[in-house]
């Protein structure tokens, strides 16, 4: 079975972090929500509050298949300015593990310079920040081990696409059956 990590920062858009924790468990692989504030406890951008599961420093990154950002403001800033963040997302795209964003956060992976020559989505206003990518405009593009998603009303296909990369294609369409995703 896949395990995924989620970075989670305050001012993480919440329904793009959560909306991939609910729609993975469901399909019963496993993601473990990682704070990168020092606390479990997190404020989204909207004021809502909840925990992760672990602090970045008591995760073995060795043991993940995959690793996902969400957007929001300031989340995203803060995701970017993480030390941790910027070398587990550069080791997973050198070993091709998968490395997935949405909204603001694809902008990370830009300025890491791991969009070089891959198609690539973000949320409108930060295409700049997808350094050297083949921008598009699609609601998610997977680009190889790269995923990329535009924003809130993205969440449920970005997370089914991330679901898609380590299942097979039944395993997705009982998953889009029982959300009712049309």
């Amino acid at each position: 079975m896949s395990k995924i990590g989620i970075f989670m920062a305050d001012g993480c858009e919440e329904i793009e972090g959560l909306t991939v924790v609910d729609v993975v468990r469901r399909a019963n692989q496993e993601i473990v929500m990682i704070s990168i504030t020092g606390k479990k406890e997190i404020i989204g951008s909207h004021g809502i509050v909840f925990h992760a599961d672990v602090l970045a420093d008591e995760v073995d990154y060795a043991a993940l298949d995959g690793i996902v950002l969400p957007g929001g403001m300031p989340g995203t800033l803060r995701l970017g300015e993480s030390e941790i963040v910027n070398k587990v997302i550069r080791k997973f795209a050198q070993e091709e593990k998968l490395v997935a964003a949405i909204c603001a956060a694809p902008s990370v992976l830009g300025t890491a310079e791991l969009l070089k020559g891959r198609a690539a989505t973000c949320h409108p206003g930060f295409e700049e920040k997808l350094v050297g990518a083949i921008v598009c405009e699609k609601p998610v593009v997977a680009d190889q081990n790269i995923i990329t998603s535009r924003g809130m009303g993205t969440a449920i296909p970005f997370a089914l696409a991330i679901v898609q990369y380590f299942a097979d294609e039944k395993t997705v369409e009982e998953l889009k059956a029982a959300l009712i995703f049309v």
